[in-house]
C-alpha cells in the first residue's frame, strides 16, 4: 500500500518495516523502537552510509542504529571528544593551529602548533581538560553545514594544516585521514559548535556535546606534520573516551597494568635486551636471557614444522631490485623499504618480505603436481622502514625475522591448505597461552591491487569457506588485503584484554603469475599453483614482546629463562647449593645460582624481580636432610622439601604446560 504524504517507510537491518512521520530522525526512529534504544542511540547508518543522528530519513532508506557502547559508537564519540578537545586549545591558547584529531583504538588525538615554537606542559592538560567540561556541560550542538572548496579555504584561512587537507582533497591527492577530516572535493562539511569555532570534518558526531564528558587527557608527545621528518613538528594531546563513568575507570585500570607489563621496561629489568643508540632506532640486540626465550620459540617453530611437512630453506637479506619489481613491491611497497644500494652489477635492497625469494626457488626446476602442496618454511629476516616516530620496541621495529612459510598448491587443494592452516595457527598461539582470538577477513583495495576480478573471487571464497568450516565468527574488513590478495589475520587477547594482531594467512594468485610458476598436472598440461602465504608467530620480535606484556615477565616455566635459582643461607651451605644446582642442570634444567655474598632476603628480592618460577633456598637443615626449601612464583613457600620430590613437581609443572 503506497505510504500517505505524512509518513515514510524505511527498512531495519533485519530487513523488517517501519512506518515513521515524514521527516522523522534517526533519533526518532531509535526512540519508537524503544526507550532504551533511543537513550543509547549516537548516530545511524542509512544505506550504508554513517549519518549525524538528527539527520531527516528518507522513504525506502534502510537504517541501523549505532549505539554508544558499540565499536562503532565508541568511534563517534572519540571523534567528537577530539573536536572537543581542538575547540578547548583554540580558546587556551591564542593563535594555535590545529590539523587532524582522528579517534584512534581506545582512543583519540589531536595534533596542534602553538605560538612561538611551545609546548603543552601537565598543567596544561589539566586545563584543557577543566575547559573540555566546561564546553561538555554547555551542551552545544554540532551543527554540520556543507561548503564549496573555495569558501571553506576562505573559512580556515587561518588555519594553514586544514586549508592543505582541503586542497589535497580538491586536487584528488588526499589520503584517507585527509579525506575522514573533509569529506569530498564536491561538498567540504564543516561542523560548528559555537559561532566561534568551526572544524573540517567529514562525521557524523554526537548530536550535543552533552553525550560526552567520561573522557580523560593522557599525555602529549611530539608528532611530525603527516609522519615526515622533514616537515614541521607539532604538539599531540593523546586523549581517550568511554561511554561511561564505569567504562572509563576500567580503561584506565587496564591502561595501569599495561604500564607494569611494558616490555621494554621488563625487558631492562629482566636483562633480556636492549636498544643501544649507536645501532639506530628500531634495532635490538638480544641477551643472554632473552636470547634462550628466543630460541625456545624457534625450535618450537622449527619442530613444529618440521612435524608438518613443510621444507626448510634459506635466502639472503638483499636482493637485486629486479627481483622486487618482478614482485610489484617496488609499485606497492616502496615506501617500507630502505633506499637502494647501488653496487657494481646493479641495485640491490634489503627484503621487506621473504616471498619472492621462495617464488625462485620453486621456480628453479620443473613441478609435477605430485610434488603439490609444497610448503616452504624460513625463520627469515626482514626490514622495512619505519619512521622514528612510529617507532615501539619490539612491536614496531626495523629489523625483525619472520616465521614465514609460502605454500604452493593446486586450485583444488587450496580450500583444504587453509582450513589446515588454520588448525595449526591456534594450537601454535594456544601453546604459548593465548585462547581469545578474533578473525578479520580482508578483501580487495580496488585502488592498491593487482589480478583479475575472478581471480580475487576465487582467493576470498577459500579463506571464507575455511573460516566457515571451522564454525569461527569472524568480521569482514574492506579494502584491507595485501595489494596481491584477501587475507585472514588473526587478533588475540591479552591477559588484560588488549588485542593484538599477530598470525596472518593470505591467500595469492598473482605472484605466481607475475613468476610465471607452474607444474605440470595430471593431463600433462601447464597449470599454475596457488600460493598462500602464512605466518603464525608474525615476527619473532613482536611475538617476544607481546608474550612478555601478556605474562608480565612472569613466563611459564618451560619457556622462562631461568626456571630455578639456588641460594645458599650463607657461605657454609655453598657448596651443598652448588650439588642442587648441578643435579637440577643434569637434568636438563635452566638453573643459575647466587652467591651468598649478599643478604638472603636482598637475593630473594632479586630473583622475585626478575620472575623465575622456582627459587631454592638451602641451609644447615637441608644438608642434614638432602632436602631445599621451596619458594615458587605466587606460591607459599614450603621447607624441607626433598630434592627428588622437588624434581618430579618441576618436571609436572614443565610437563602439564607442554601438554596444555
Amino acid at each position: 500500500m503506497p505510504n500517505s504524504s505524512a509518513t515514510i517507510t524505511v527498512r531495519l537491518p533485519d530487513d523488517s518495516t517501519r512506518e515513521i512521520a515524514a521527516g522523522a530522525t534517526g533519533l526518532d526512529l531509535a526512540t519508537s523502537i524503544g526507550k532504551r534504544l533511543g537513550q543509547a542511540a549516537i548516530a545511524t547508518i542509512v544505506d550504508g552510509i554513517e549519518t549525524d543522528l538528527g539527520v531527516a530519513l528518507t522513504d525506502g532508506a534502510k537504517v541501523s542504529i549505532i549505539t554508544v557502547d558499540s565499536d562503532a559508537g565508541r568511534h563517534v564519540l572519540r571523534h567528537s571528544t577530539a573536536h572537543v578537545l581542538a575547540q578547548a586549545v583554540v580558546q587556551l591558547f591564542k593563535g594555535a593551529k590545529f590539523s587532524i584529531g582522528p579517534a584512534i583504538e581506545d582512543g583519540f588525538y589531536y595534533d596542534f602548533e602553538l605560538m612561538g615554537g611551545k609546548t603543552f606542559s601537565d598543567d596544561d592538560l589539566s586545563m584543557i581538560q577543566q575547559r573540555m567540561q566546561e564546553i561538555v556541560s554547555a551542551d552545544q550542538p554540532f551543527v554540520r553545514s556543507e561548503m564549496s572548496a573555495k569558501e571553506a579555504l576562505k573559512l580556515f584561512s587561518d588555519q594553514p594544516y586544514k586549508c592543505e587537507i582541503i586542497e589535497r582533497v580538491t586536487q584528488g591527492d588526499a589520503d584517507s585521514s585527509d579525506a575522514g577530516e573533509a569529506g569530498s572535493a564536491d561538498a567540504v562539511s564543516v561542523y560548528r559548535n559555537t559561532d566561534d569555532f568551526v572544524d573540517l570534518c567529514r562525521g557524523p558526531h554526537v548530536p550535543s556535546t552533552s553525550r560526552l564528558g567520561h573522557f580523560a587527557l593522557m599525555k602529549v608527545a611530539g608528532a611530525y606534520w603527516r609522519g615526515n621528518e622533514k616537515g614541521p613538528m607539532l604538539q599531540r594531546i593523546y586523549g581517550t573516551a568511554w561511554e561511561s563513568k564505569a567504562a572509563l575507570a576500567e580503561h584506565l585500570h587496564r591502561l595501569e597494568e599495561a604500564e607494569k607489563r611494558d616490555h621494554r621496561r621488563l625487558a631492562v629489568e629482566m636483562d633480556l635486551l636492549s636498544f643501544p643508540q649507536e645501532l639506530g632506532g628500531g634495532l635490538a640486540v638480544w641477551h643472554p636471557k632473552g636470547g634462550i626465550v628466543r630460541k625456545l620459540m624457534e625450535d618450537y617453530s622449527r619442530e613444529r614444522h618440521q612435524n608438518g611437512g613443510y621444507k626448510f630453506v634459506f635466502t639472503p637479506h638483499l636482493a637485486n631490485a629486479h627481483l622486487f619489481e618482478t614482485s610489484g613491491h617496488l609499485q606497492f611497497y616502496k615506501d617500507g623499504m630502505y633506499p637502494p644500494m647501488e653496487m657494481d652489477n646493479g641495485t640491490y635492497y634489503p627484503k621487506p618480505m621473504n616471498c619472492p625469494m621462495h617464488c625462485l626457488i620453486y621456480r628453479d626446476r620443473q613441478r609435477s603436481y605430485r610434488e603439490l602442496p609444497l610448503r616452504l618454511f624460513e625463520l627469515g629476516t626482514v626490514y622495512r622502514y619505519e619512521r622514528a616516530g612510529t617507532l615501539h620496541g619490539l612491536l614496531r621495529i626495523r629489523g625483525f625475522t619472520q616465521d614465514d612459510s609460502h605454500i604452493f598448491c593446486t586450485e583444488e587443494q587450496m580450500a583444504d591448505e587453509i582450513a589446515s592452516l588454520l588448525d595449526f595457527v591456534l594450537s601454535v598461539l594456544r601453546r604459548f597461552g593465548f585462547n581469545d582470538f578474533d578473525f578479520k577477513l580482508s578483501t580487495r583495495n580496488l585502488e592498491k591491487s593487482v589480478g583479475s576480478d575472478e581471480i580475487w573471487g576465487k582467493a576470498t571464497e577459500a579463506l571464507t569457506e575455511a573460516l566457515n568450516r571451522h564454525g569461527l565468527q569472524y568480521t569482514v574488513s574492506p579494502g584491507d588485503a595485501a595489494f596481491y590478495g584477501p587475507k585472514i589475520d588473526i587478533d588475540v587477547r591479552d591477559a588484560i584484554g588488549r588485542k593484538w594482531q599477530l598470525s596472518t594467512i593470505q591467500c595469492d594468485f598473482n605472484l605466481p603469475e607475475r613468476f610465471g610458476l607452474e607444474y605440470i598436472a595430471t593431463d600433462n598440461a601447464r597449470k599454475r599453483p596457488i600460493m598462500l602465504h602464512r605466518a603464525l608467530f608474525g615476527s619473532i620480535e613482536r611475538f617476544f614482546g607481546v608474550l612478555l606484556e601478556h605474562y608480565g615477565g612472569a613466563f611459564p616455566t618451560w619457556l622462562a629463562p631461568i626456571q630455578v635459582r639456588v641460594l645458599a643461607v650463607a657461605s657454609a651451605h655453598e657448596s651443598y647449593a652448588t650439588q642442587v644446582t648441578e643435579s637440577l642442570t643434569k637434568l636438563g634444567y635452566r638453573v643459575d645460582q647466587l652467591v651468598a655474598d649478599e643478604q638472603l632476603g636482598k637475593r630473594i628480592r632479586a630473583s622475585k624481580l626478575e620472575r623465575i618460577p622456582y627459587v631454592l633456598v638451602v641451609g644447615d637443615d637441608d644438608i642434614a636432610g638432602a632436602t631445599v626449601g621451596v619458594n615458587p612464583r605466587g606460591g607459599d613457600v614450603i621447607r624441607g622439601v626433598s630434592l627428588n620430590d622437588f624434581v618430579q613437581q618441576l618436571a609436572a609443572d614443565v610437563g602439564q604446560e607442554i601438554k596444555s
